[in-house]
C-alpha cells in the first residue's frame, strides 16, 4: 500500500541547532558586560585607593627628604660652630675638629637610617591597610621573626647598641689613645660594630664594641707627665729644686713645648729616701696624648742641667766637689791602696 504525498503541500523543514560560534560570542558578550557593569559599579573605590596610596607614598617621600635636609644642616652647623673655636683658648679645652666631625657625621648617619626606618615602614603598612589585607597575621609574624631574629644575632645586636652609645656619650674617637681591656692603642676608625685599634707596634686590632666593658680614654681633657729624678743622698735638696726649676722654665718658653704644657712645672717633693738614693717627684699637666713626649724632653734637660751643675745622679759617675782640688780625692782614693799594700822587700838571706 502507497502513500501518497497531497500536491501542493510543502514538506517541512529540519529545524536548525544551536551554532557553536554564536555561543562563544553570546558568552564573550555576557562576559564584558558583566566586567564592564563590575567596572564601572567599583571605578570610584579603586580610584580613591589608588589615590590613597599614591598621596601615602608622595607624603613619606616628601616628609623623608625633609627630615634628612634637616639632619644635615643641623650636622653641618655643629661642624661650623666647634671650627669657629678652634684655635682659642676655648678650642684648646675641646676636642679637635676633625673628631667632632667624624662623630657628628655617625650620629647624623644614625638618625637618618631611623628615620628612613620608620617613615617608610609606617608608609608600606598604611599602603597596607588602605588595601584592606589584614594586617594582625603580618604583624604576628614580623613579631615572631624579630624575637627569632634577636635571639640568633645577639651579638650583633648588642654590639650596634654599644657603638651607638659610644658615639652619642663622645666616650673616644679617632685620633684618641685608648685602653679598652681587650686592646690598647690609638683609634683610627670607630664603626657601629667595631672599632679599629693602632698598637704600639703598629699592629691593628678590631675591636667589637660589645665586648669592651671599660674603657680608659688618654686623650680627654689633660694629661700629667711624671717624672722621677733620683739623687744621691748627699746633694742639697734646694739645690737640687732650684736648678730643676729653672730647667722647666725654660723648657717652658720653648717651642713646641709652651703648647704641650697647660701648666707649670712643679716639684712635689721626695718620694722616697733609701740608703743610696732618694727620689724627687715632678710633675706638669700637659696637653692630652703629650705626656710622654714631655718626659722625656724633660729628663732629658734635668740630666744636662744637672751636669753642668755638678750634681749626682744615682747610677752615674760622682762629680768631683767644685771646692776641693782637682786632683786631691782622685790622688788620696789612688794612693790609698799603695799605701796599704807592703812594699816588697829584698830576700832575707840565709
Amino acid at each position: 500500500m502507497f502513500w501518497s504525498v497531497p500536491t501542493g503541500v510543502p514538506l517541512a523543514a529540519p529545524s536548525p541547532g544551536p551554532s557553536p560560534t554564536a555561543d562563544g560570542i553570546g558568552e564573550a558578550a555576557q562576559r564584558a558586560n558583566d566586567a564592564a557593569s563590575w567596572v564601572g559599579q567599583n571605578w570610584s573605590t579603586w580610584l580613591s585607593v589608588g589615590l590613597r596610596i599614591i598621596l601615602i607614598i608622595l607624603i613619606a617621600l616628601v616628609l623623608r627628604q625633609l627630615v634628612r635636609r634637616a639632619l644635615t644642616k643641623l650636622i653641618a652647623r655643629m661642624n661650623r660652630s666647634v671650627q669657629a673655636v678652634e684655635g682659642t683658648a676655648l678650642g684648646g679645652l675641646l676636642v679637635n675638629a676633625e673628631r667632632r666631625r667624624q662623630r657628628s657625621e655617625a650620629i647624623g648617619s644614625v638618625l637618618r637610617s631611623v628615620t628612613s626606618f620608620l617613615i617608610l615602614g609606617t608608609a608600606a603598612l598604611m599602603v597596607l591597610g588602605a588595601l584592606n589585607i589584614n594586617l594582625a597575621p603580618l604583624l604576628a609574624s614580623a613579631g615572631v621573626a624579630g624575637v627569632a631574629l634577636g635571639f640568633g644575632a645577639r651579638n650583633l645586636v648588642t654590639d650596634f647598641l654599644s657603638g651607638v652609645f659610644m658615639i652619642l656619650e663622645d666616650q673616644y674617637g679617632v685620633g684618641d689613645t685608648i685602653d679598652a681591656g681587650v686592646a690598647s692603642g690609638e683609634v683610627i676608625e670607630v664603626g657601629l660594630r667595631v672599632t679599629k685599634l693602632r698598637g704600639e707596634g703598629g699592629e691593628i686590632w678590631y675591636v667589637r664594641n660589645g665586648e669592651v666593658k671599660r674603657i680608659g680614654n688618654l686623650s680627654q681633657g689633660w694629661a700629667t707627665a711624671g717624672v722621677d729624678v733620683a739623687v744621691r743622698p748627699r746633694e742639697d735638696l734646694d739645690r737640687v729644686k732650684s736648678v730643676i726649676l729653672a730647667t722647666a722654665e725654660q723648657l717652658a718658653k720653648d717651642e713646641p713645648w709652651s703648647e704641650r704644657l697647660w701648666g707649670p712645672v712643679e716639684v712635689l717633693g721626695l718620694d722616697s729616701v733609701q740608703l743610696d738614693s732618694m727620689v724627687i717627684r715632678v710633675s706638669a699637666k700637659t696637653m692630652p696624648g703629650k705626656s710622654s713626649g714631655v718626659e722625656r724632653e724633660l729628663r732629658w734637660r734635668i740630666k744636662r742641667a744637672f751636669d753642668a751643675a755638678g750634681i749626682s745622679i744615682v747610677g752615674g759617675a760622682a762629680a768631683p766637689p767644685a771646692e776641693e782640688p782637682a786632683g786631691g780625692a782622685a790622688a788620696e782614693s789612688a794612693a790609698g791602696p799603695a799605701e796599704a799594700a807592703p812594699a816588697p822587700g829584698p830576700a832575707n838571706p840565709q
